[in-house]
């Protein structure tokens, strides 16, 4: 029996017992299994019914079967034996208790009615290592809640995440493929020994209308500032890792004790985007999920040879799954300049291309398929504790679902060589077009195609900033703090005299109440000055207020700082168009490697 299928009666595969129920028009499932049961579609487990009333979970066993991606895998018949793990990883929950047959209703209560039918979702974000998918839709669903639940890791981030499952504004997942060298056939992946790196790391932004969303990549080799962390152990004591400047990326996870908040943090210090949450997998997660849904495609500009990875694809089209498909996640030697960067590129190929297929309807109306995914994808998952169970995944998964897969965007952080070294071995952010793309991360404008609300607040922008614009250090602006950044008024007078020129910008502290958007209030024979702090700042046009009366002697212009605000030097609304030379990808479309 499956170590993950705990405390079942027999081993009857749940995926073999969906039956469709005629009334509602969905798959459902029957839990009953006892000989001479009647198979009719009525006898399912609901939402409130039977299907929670199996085992109740009770936390985590380190006792229960191994974790996924370790060789100590039960249904792998391997022993158990040390092993280390990055740092607030544990062992995969044991779920107490068997899971019941289903009950007929107590005399004199009225029978439910069926369900409405809802649309049929499945979801999965597999980048490099990334992975993600979650069934819904069928009442019947619900009953592999509790199964589900027994697969997931939660790890607390502390402030580095959000405790809410969605947001009312855009949305950040961070997706951390670790390269831990753990599970059976690994050995020739990773470092040995390594408690496991932020190898591929891909900060997923969705907009908040829900209508796009923006894959970033960000190299593993980028040199970056480690901000302090913290982290807690599983009795949830809480250590302070120190910060430490000019290190790897790829160190922000599992090296001196750091965990994925510690990463999310060092993304937020980058990019100026703070991540709501994160989503975890290992090398087994690209093995278990392709196997799961049959293989995935993808196309070879000519044919692969690799004798370090073992990987052989003919030129064209092919399928891969398990091994192969670790393999060609994993190769440098085989694309482009045979650097990190290339690799990024076939990944994000390799998503687009597995996102493809699990919206395809061969997945969606394929129960048994839909199950083994979701049975996959769980096990395969570390989340942070606010998305931590199933039925929060589930809520997750519907919102980001609503994302048209013509509107994904895959790209990968501008970068630029090392200076500092002699002959480059690591990249720095490209400090003109890694900042413009942050900027329009950070303002939620969309990487695909203008929509025409979009196009007309930029009409609005552009009306905004045409006419005269006064010199710098003509400009005069008393600053208000009205957002959520401590110190916001004063850093942005400092960065307009030191960086800008505008000397006659004066700190007025806190405003009188909490704003949520900035404010830049001026007179009409100010206009000139309006116009070029809007230009130096990114205010939207939504931001400027012009007064009905002239100024008089040296009267300053009012600018408030609102929760829009993130950062001195950080535009408040982004380019309205991304840096020139960056290469995205759609996600609908298929790309052969190169």
């Amino acid at each position: 029996m499956d170590a993950h299928s705990r405390g079942r009666a027999d081993d009857i595969d749940p995926a073999d017992q969906w039956v469709l129920n005629p009334n509602t028009g969905n798959y459902e499932l029957r839990l009953d299994h006892s000989a001479g049961e009647s198979s009719s579609p009525s006898r399912t487990a609901t939402a409130e019914g039977t299907g929670r009333r199996g085992g109740s979970r009770t936390g985590s066993s380190r006792e229960g079967s191994g974790r996924r991606g370790a060789g100590s895998r039960e249904r792998e018949g391997a022993p158990d034996g040390p092993r280390r793990e990055v740092p607030g990883q544990r062992s995969r929950r044991s779920s107490q208790g068997g899971r019941g047959a289903a009950e007929p209703p107590a005399p004199g209560r009225r029978k439910r009615k069926p369900q409405k039918s809802r649309k049929k979702k499945a979801l999965l974000w597999t980048g490099g290592v990334m992975a993600f998918v979650v069934v819904a839709g069928s009442a019947g669903a619900y009953a592999l809640y509790q199964k589900l639940n027994g697969n997931i890791d939660a790890i607390d981030v502390g402030d580095a995440g959000s405790k809410n499952v969605v947001t009312d504004g855009p949305m950040n997942i961070l997706i951390i493929g670790t390269d831990k060298r753990t599970g059976k056939g690994n050995e020739g992946y990773g470092d040995k020994g390594s408690e496991g790196h932020a190898d591929t790391t891909i900060l997923f932004h969705v907009s908040e209308d829900r209508t796009n969303a923006t894959a970033m990549s960000i190299p593993r080799d980028l040199m970056t500032e480690i901000p302090e962390c913290e982290s807690k152990d599983a009795d949830g004591a809480s250590t302070v890792i120190p910060g430490t400047p000019n290190e790897r990326f790829n160190t922000s996870l599992g090296q001196n004790g750091r965990n994925p908040g510690c990463t999310m943090k060092t993304v937020e210090n980058i990019t100026g985007v703070k991540p709501h949450h994160f989503m975890m997998v290992d090398f087994n997660a690209v093995k278990d999920l392709t196997a799961a849904v049959g293989g995935v495609k993808v196309c070879m500009a000519k044919p692969i040879d690799d004798p370090k990875s073992h990987l052989k694809l003919p030129q064209g089209e092919s399928k891969v799954q398990g091994e192969k498909a670790l393999a060609l996640l994993r190769t440098r030697d085989s694309f482009g300049n045979r650097s990190d960067l290339d690799r990024i590129k076939v990944q994000q190929q390799f998503l687009g291309s597995m996102i493809r297929e699990m919206k395809s309807s061969d997945t969606l109306t394929n129960p048994k398929k839909l199950y083994s995914l979701a049975d996959a994808a769980t096990k395969a998952l570390t989340v942070d504790t606010g998305i931590g169970n199933a039925q929060k995944l589930m809520t997750l998964a519907e919102e980001i679902g609503k994302v048209d897969t013509k509107n994904i965007s895959f790209l990968t952080m501008p970068v630029i060589d090392n200076p500092a070294e002699p002959k480059p071995v690591t990249v720095v952010v490209d400090p003109v077009k890694g900042e413009q793309l942050f900027a329009m991360m950070r303002s939620d404008t969309s990487l695909t195609e203008v929509k025409q609300k979009e196009k007309a607040a930029k009409g609005k922008q552009a009306a905004l900033l045409k006419g005269p614009k006064a010199e710098a250090a003509d400009v005069r602006v008393d600053v208000l703090n009205g957002g959520e950044v401590p110190g916001a008024a004063g850093s942005t007078v400092t960065w307009l005299q030191n960086e800008q020129g505008v000397l006659k910008s004066t700190n007025k502290a806190n405003a009188p109440e909490k704003i949520k958007k900035t404010t830049l209030e001026y007179a009409p024979n100010q206009a000139d000055q309006a116009r070029a702090l809007a230009e130096m700042m990114g205010l939207p046009a939504e931001a400027m207020k012009q007064g009905t009366t002239d100024a008089e002697g040296l009267e300053a212009m009012v600018l408030t700082l609102g929760a829009d605000f993130k950062g001195a030097g950080q535009l408040i609304t982004g380019p309205t168009k991304p840096p020139k030379d960056i290469e995205k990808a759609s996600a609908d479309k298929a790309v052969c490697a190169q």
